[in-house]
C-alpha cells in the first residue's frame, strides 16, 4: 500500500508529510460535502461543509475580517484528509492532534499566508464551540449546560445535496480568498 490518498482531483497525497501544492480546494470542498457531523451520530445528515460555511457567514457576520472568515471556512479542512475525529476521542491522540495541527498549518499558509494567531485561533474556537451547542440541539436533542450563546445568522439544518454544499463552499472560499 503507498503512503498517500488519492483525493477527489486525483492528486496523491500523504496527510502525514502535506505538502501545499498537493492541496486543492476542489479536494477540501468536495470531502467536507460528504463528512457528516457528529460521526454520524445525529438525527439527519448535517456535513462538515455545511458547518464550516456557518462558521465562515458568522465570522464575517460578526464583522470579523475576511481572513478570519476564510481561517473558519477552513478550520475542519485538515478532516478533508484525516477524517472527523470526535473531540472527547481527539484529546487522548496525542500523534493525531500534531498531525491535524501541522496540516492545518500547511492549509492556512496556504491559503492565508500563514499559520493562524493566538487571537484567531481563540475567535475561531469561540465560533466553533457557538455553532456546536446548536448542532448537539439540534442535531442530538442534547441541551447544553452553557447559556445559549447569540448568533448574527439564521441557521438552518435541512438536509441538502453534498453538491449544493460543494458548491456553496467554493463559492464563499472564492469570495474570502485574496
Amino acid at each position: 500500500m503507498a503512503d498517500y490518498i488519492t483525493t477527489y482531483t486525483g492528486d496523491h497525497f500523504d496527510p502525514t508529510l502535506p505538502e501545499a501544492e498537493h492541496l486543492h480546494i476542489e479536494d477540501i470542498a468536495h470531502a467536507l460535502s460528504l463528512i457528516c457531523r457528529g460521526n454520524g451520530h445525529v438525527k439527519t445528515f448535517f456535513s462538515v461543509g455545511s458547518h464550516c460555511i456557518n462558521c465562515a457567514k458568522e465570522a464575517a457576520a460578526r464583522g470579523y475580517s475576511d481572513r478570519l472568515a476564510l481561517a473558519c471556512l477552513l478550520h475542519d479542512a485538515s478532516e478533508a484528509y484525516l477524517s472527523d475525529v470526535p473531540r472527547p476521542f481527539k484529546k487522548h491522540l496525542p500523534a493525531y492532534k500534531d498531525l491535524e495541527q501541522n496540516l492545518l498549518n500547511v492549509i492556512y499558509t496556504k491559503y492565508l499566508g500563514s499559520p493562524l494567531t493566538e487571537e484567531e485561533e481563540r475567535r475561531i474556537k469561540c465560533i466553533d464551540d457557538d455553532m456546536l451547542y446548536f448542532d448537539l440541539l439540534t442535531l442530538l436533542n442534547e441541551p447544553s449546560d452553557r447559556p445559549e450563546p447569540e448568533l448574527h445568522i439564521n441557521l438552518s439544518y435541512e438536509v441538502r445535496s453534498f453538491e449544493d454544499v460543494e458548491q456553496e463552499y467554493l463559492q464563499l472560499f472564492h469570495m474570502l480568498y485574496k
